[in-house]
C-alpha cells in the first residue's frame, strides 16, 4: 500500500474490486495517461474481501507499472457490499484532515475509459456548479451505447416493466426507468454507477453511500437523496466508458442473465420502502405480480423467447415474504 498524498486532490477516483483483478488492472491502465495529465488526481483501489489473490495481483501491477505516484491499494478483509467498499475510500478522504477532493469518481472495476473520459466529466462539473452528480456514456466494446441515464423507479414504471404491453408502454413512456439512449448532454434522475462523478458538497450534505444496500440500487438511492437536497444530475456523452457489465455477478448481462440473488431483491425493497413508504411499496409489488403473471401467460401463448432471469416470479414472491433479511456475503452470491 502506498502513502496517501498530503496535498488536496481535485479528483479522487475510487475503484472497487471483487475477484476481477485482471479487469481492474486494465481499468487502471486505461486511465493512466489522463490521470498523469490531470492536476491533483489520485486513484484508490479497494479490494473488497476478494480472498482469491486479487489484492496481490493488483499490488504487483501497481509496482511493476510505476503507478505508485497516483494509485494505491487498500485491501478490505470482509466484503460488506459495494457501497461499503466505496465508502472505505471516500470516508477517510472527506474526514477532517483528509484529502478533501473537489470531486469523487466512482468507476467500476470492469470498465475501460476512453480518451478524455475523466476530463469530460471534470470540465462539465467545473462549468456547472449547480450540478451535483454526472455520469458517462456507458458503451459496449464496439461502441454500442448502453442505457446510461435513467428515471427514478415508480409504481407506474414497475407496472410497465411487468406488463410489457406496447400500447400501455406508449401511454407511460415518460415514466419508463430506462428510456431510449440519446447522445447529447441532458438532465436525468440518476446515472449508471459504473462511471459516476459526485461533487464533494453532495456527500457533505446527504452523506455517504447507504451501506444497507449490499449491491444494486445504491446509486439510485444516492441520486434520489441528492435530488431531494436540490442537486441536479446529468448524463454526459462526451465522457465515454466501456463497461463489461455483470462480470462479478452475472446478473446484469443481457444474454442468459443469472437468477437474481437475494441482495438484489432486498435492495429493491429497501429503495421503495425508504423513499415511498410501505403502503406504496405493497401496492406497487401487487401490481407488478399481476402484470408480470399476465405477461408470462401471453409470452407462452405467443411463443416468444424467454429472456427473463430464472425463477423471476417465484423469487419475487419468496423474497417479498421475508424482505428484511440482509445477506452479508459475496457479490457473486446467488
Amino acid at each position: 500500500m502506498t502513502a496517501v498524498p498530503t496535498r488536496p486532490s481535485r479528483l479522487l477516483v475510487v475503484i472497487v474490486n471483487y475477484r476481477t483483478a485482471d479487469l481492474t488492472v486494465d481499468c487502471l491502465r486505461s486511465i493512466e495517461a489522463e490521470v498523469r495529465a490531470l492536476r491533483n488526481t489520485r486513484v484508490v483501489v479497494i479490494d473488497n474481501g476478494s480472498a482469491d489473490g486479487s489484492a496481490a495481483t493488483i499490488a504487483r501491477a501497481i509496482a511493476a507499472e510505476g503507478w505508485e505516484s497516483w494509485a494505491e491499494l487498500v485491501a478490505v478483509e470482509h466484503n460488506h457490499g459495494y457501497s461499503a467498499g466505496n465508502n472505505a475510500a471516500i470516508r477517510p478522504a472527506l474526514a477532517p484532515g483528509g484529502d478533501a477532493p473537489a470531486y469523487v469518481l466512482l468507476l467500476n472495476s470492469d470498465t475501460v475509459a476512453r480518451p478524455a473520459a475523466l476530463a469530460g466529466l471534470l470540465d462539465f462539473m467545473d462549468k456547472h456548479p449547480e450540478v451535483g452528480i454526472a455520469g458517462s456514456r456507458i458503451e459496449d466494446p464496439d461502441g454500442t451505447q448502453q442505457h446510461s441515464g435513467f428515471r427514478f423507479p415508480s409504481m407506474i414504471s414497475e407496472l410497465e416493466s411487468g406488463l410489457r404491453l406496447g400500447l400501455f408502454t406508449k401511454l407511460v413512456v415518460d415514466k419508463i426507468v430506462a428510456p431510449d439512449p440519446v447522445d447529447f448532454a441532458h438532465r436525468v434522475d440518476w446515472v449508471a454507477g459504473a462511471s459516476m462523478i459526485v461533487r464533494r458538497e453532495v456527500f457533505e450534505q446527504v452523506g455517504l453511500l447507504d451501506e444497507g444496500f449490499f449491491l444494486y440500487f445504491e446509486e439510485v438511492d444516492f441520486c434520489f437523496k441528492a435530488s431531494r437536497a436540490g442537486w441536479s444530475c446529468w448524463y454526459l456523452p462526451q465522457s465515454r466508458v466501456v463497461h463489461f457489465g455483470g462480470r462479478s455477478t452475472g446478473v446484469t448481462v443481457r444474454v442468459n442473465p443469472r437468477r437474481r440473488p437475494r441482495y438484489w431483491w432486498e435492495s429493491r425493497y429497501r429503495f421503495f420502502t425508504r423513499h415511498y413508504g410501505p403502503a406504496y411499496t405493497f401496492v406497487t409489488d401487487l401490481l407488478w405480480i399481476c402484470a408480470f403473471s399476465t405477461y408470462r401467460v401471453r409470452r407462452r401463448l405467443q411463443r416468444k423467447p424467454d429472456t427473463d432471469p430464472p425463477h423471476m416470479l417465484a423469487d419475487f414472491l419468496r423474497f417479498r415474504m421475508h424482505p428484511t433479511r440482509h445477506t452479508v456475503g459475496t457479490q457473486a452470491e446467488a
